[in-house]
């Protein structure tokens, strides 16, 4: 699930997908009727989300954790930031969180949620 307004965010999205030759990622705008009902269980504000979040199995993964659950299943050279996993987590989630609450400034809104284009209109739940 992704800030479907966030000009990173969308931009993460069409990376994400290039570099995933196994299609394994699915994609899902928060501010969708689905990504709300999923905020619920999440417990994040379809609103003003404030982290990514990868579901994988019955686990949820937010913030640094989801970003590199995502670089690990990458193509390389990007797989290799699965290493960041050895920084200490309130390090990461601590640059992950500022760059999530200045994402607009820093990256723009849009006024609406990215339409996918055709190529990736397959790999988005709703």
């Amino acid at each position: 699930m992704f800030d479907g307004v966030c000009h990173l965010c969308s931009a993460t999205v069409r990376f994400i997908v290039r570099r995933d030759p196994a299609a394994r990622f699915r994609f899902l705008p928060i501010q969708s009727p689905r990504g709300h009902q999923f905020c619920a269980t999440a417990r994040q504000d379809p609103e003003a989300p404030g982290s990514l979040l990868v579901v994988t199995g019955e686990r949820i993964l937010m913030q640094s954790d989801a970003a590199l659950e995502i670089a690990a299943h990458l193509s390389p050279p990007w797989s290799l930031l699965r290493w960041g996993r050895l920084l200490p987590r309130p390090l990461r989630d601590g640059a992950y969180r500022w760059i999530a609450r200045n994402r607009y400034r820093l990256f723009g809104r849009a006024q609406a949620c990215m339409i996918p284009t055709a190529e990736l209109r397959s790999r988005f739940l709703d």
